[in-house]
């Protein structure tokens, strides 16, 4: 082991696998797309919800700017002095392939949180029922907190490694 092994340099590194390769739970935090295991609901919002719903607004707004959006419109005639127009944005080529990009870690985060809460990936089937189905999925995944220790996915939600305080070398 060299005199630099504490600051993971050298042979063996901090984590003691000698490979450099982060110990799962670390990976799992660190990683848009969590193929197992939990989140808690900090974690889903700071680390998911939040940037992919920027990432998605950014798209729309690309997609407006650039003159590439698609719009739907309609004109009607009441007669002399009465008429109704509408507008409706539905979409660009941007925003299609920032929403195909999104799909998997989109899901695969609401799969690992509904894990947090001790319900199966089968429960995102709430997304087709009309108009309750969101709300029901919105409460469960994003406002419902986590079962509290280990459940049959794992752990309790959001362990994170412990902190590591920067070390000085010892000349």
């Amino acid at each position: 082991m060299s005199e630099y092994a504490h600051l993971g340099h050298g042979h063996q590194n901090t984590y003691g696998n000698g490979y450099g390769a982060r110990p799962p739970a670390y990976q799992d935090q660190g990683s848009w797309y969590v193929r197992r295991g939990r989140i808690d609901r900090r974690t889903y919002w700071l680390h998911y919800a939040l940037p992919l719903w920027a990432a998605s607004i950014a798209a729309v707004v690309a997609d407006i700017a650039l003159g590439l959006a698609w719009y739907s419109t309609s004109y009607q005639s009441y007669g002399y002095d009465y008429y109704s127009a509408d507008v409706s944005f539905s979409g660009g080529p941007i925003t299609l392939l920032v929403s195909l990009a999104l799909f998997a870690p989109s899901i695969s985060a609401a799969v690992t949180r509904l894990h947090d809460t001790g319900r199966s990936g089968w429960f995102l089937l709430w997304g087709l029922v009309p108009i309750a189905g969101p709300i029901v999925l919105f409460v469960v995944v994003g406002c419902l907190p986590g079962e509290p220790g280990a459940n049959q996915y794992g752990g309790a939600g959001g362990a994170r490694p412990a902190r590591r305080e920067p070390l000085l070398a010892n000349w």
